[in-house]
């Protein structure tokens, strides 16, 4: 039998972080302190659940980095913080459960949209509301949440340039608003110096605390997690580097992105903060539609899009292509080939530089993921949820209506998908974003002796060093593919090989 909660003068509200683990614009916390109570944190790792999501081990060791750091700087405003180990989100029920009744009166979490977070939210509101305990979850992940951008008959968009266009009208109207930090909790029932909620915590001695990741699980050091830092990072692109976002983000050997695409997948800086940024520092360039401004504008809108239509169509959740025809694919799926992709191993230099640097960095430059994603669907014809779940087991930056919307455009099995007929030659992406081989050099070292015309293709040349052959003949491969694809779709005619 579940026990109500304690009301007493020991009551407080409970803010539950997730994938927001930051004092600024943090819609939990500010909203649980305006409730005029005492308010405590918690965080609560989940490796299990993780694993099930084929989590990356740079990630969670960011995450419980990020955790550790955020506790220090909510202590500095007297806002105890616990740091607990589950091992699923069932723990996280069980664990929210003996901490509200300690006194717990209330319980604010950001809004979570994929399907098994859903699942555990509602099982965590039902249960806490049973026992008197208000829940609110909170739309702050998008600067607009899901549902709310419809077209002029209610629908939701399936094509992102009428999503867009229709955001970007909404912001004109209504701006950006960032909630402020948390101010000063002075309340005598906490002890900041501690890190204790409410006196004591000899009641929560069963709970285990947060652990460190093991030694060689992937380490995210090259990574700050310093929130001061992180926001002066976004300030620094978008006063000095935006402007050219829209020329140099193809090139993976120029620093032209943003580099903090790992810090709104876990919450450190939200869309809001890097949206109010941009606007304060691009000024009326941001509303020019081929400035760097506007362009990093329209990144941050996509990373929307996605995740309005993940919760508009969750069977994307269940891996399934958004294109139902597509479900009809027959994929060659050789085994071989793909531990070839993702060891780096294809003979395509561009492909394999780009893959060595996933595998050694946990990150990968745009570009060079809709490069190697088109190649392993359209050069080798494996089914787009390998690499999928790939690039999740590896990515610092993984979030899934992003990771599902990229690898579905490339396989054009996804909404607003390249045409299945646009099929990347890898050599000439190679000599256009990377001309001079820089990027092939710093990751394939064994390359690095080539002249600039012979890097992207050394096949022809007597090879004094040991390089892969190529796995396929790309003419050939993309051959094989559009008769796949035109086994489900109708065929187009006159067709171009691609950009």
């Amino acid at each position: 039998m579940i026990s109500p909660v304690k009301t007493s003068d020991s009551a407080f509200a409970l803010v539950w972080l997730r994938n927001d683990l930051r004092c600024f614009d943090n819609a939990a916390l500010y909203h649980a302190q305006q409730s005029g109570l005492p308010i405590v944190a918690v965080y609560i790792a989940t490796p299990e659940s993780w694993k099930q999501h084929q989590m990356a081990p740079i990630k969670q060791d960011f995450l419980r980095r990020r955790a550790e750091q955020m506790q220090k700087e909510l202590a500095e405003l007297g806002i105890p913080m616990l740091l607990l180990e589950g091992s699923n989100y069932h723990q996280c029920l069980e664990q929210l459960k003996l901490i509200c009744q300690q006194g717990a009166v209330s319980l604010y979490a950001q809004r979570e949209y994929e399907l098994r977070e859903q699942m555990r939210d509602h099982a965590v509101n039902d249960v806490l509301s049973r026992i008197g305990i208000d829940c609110h979850f909170i739309d702050n992940q998008c600067r607009f949440a899901p549902g709310t951008v419809l077209s002029k008959t209610g629908d939701v968009y399936k094509i992102f340039t009428p999503f867009k266009k229709t955001w970007l009208a909404k912001f004109r109207e209504l701006g950006v608003q960032c909630f402020a930090k948390p101010y000063q909790q002075t309340n005598q029932q906490t002890n900041p110096q501690s890190h204790q909620p409410l006196g004591s915590l000899d009641y929560f001695a069963t709970l285990e605390t947060l652990k460190p990741m093991a030694a060689g699980d992937g380490s995210s050091a090259d990574y700050p997690v310093s929130e001061t830092e992180v926001l002066a990072m976004l300030r620094s692109f978008c006063r000095e580097r935006v402007q050219d976002y829209q020329i140099a983000r193809d090139f993976p050997a120029r620093p032209g992105t943003s580099g903090l695409s790992a810090y709104l997948a876990i919450g450190v800086i939200s869309a809001q903060q890097a949206m109010a940024r941009l606007q304060l520092e691009a000024g009326d360039s941001l509303w020019h539609e081929q400035s760097g401004a506007a362009v990093w504008l329209s990144e941050l809108i996509w990373r929307e899009f996605y995740k309005h239509i993940l919760v508009a169509y969750p069977d994307l959740i269940k891996h399934q292509p958004f294109q139902k025809d597509t479900a009809a694919i027959v994929w060659g799926n050789n085994k071989d080939w793909f531990q070839r992709w993702c060891d780096g191993e294809t003979g395509y230099p561009i492909v394999d530089a780009a893959m060595r640097q996933l595998n050694q960095t946990g990150w990968m430059h745009n570009r060079l993921r809709m490069i190697v994603a088109s190649f392993l669907v359209k050069d080798l014809q494996i089914d787009w949820r390998w690499g999928e779940a790939y690039f999740m087991s590896k990515l610092i930056d993984g979030d899934f209506s992003a990771n599902n919307g990229g690898w579905q455009w490339a396989a054009s099995t996804g909404t607003d998908a390249a045409p299945y007929f646009r099929i990347f030659n890898p050599v000439t992406q190679s000599e256009r974003f990377d001309p001079n081989g820089s990027f092939i050099r710093q990751q394939l070292p064994e390359l690095a002796g080539l002249s600039n015309k012979h890097i992207h293709w050394p096949h022809p040349l007597p090879m004094s060093v040991v390089y892969a052959k190529p796995i396929v003949d790309h003419a050939k491969a993309r051959l094989r593919t559009l008769e796949m694809f035109n086994a489900v779709k109708k065929p187009v005619l006159g067709v171009s090989d691609g950009r």
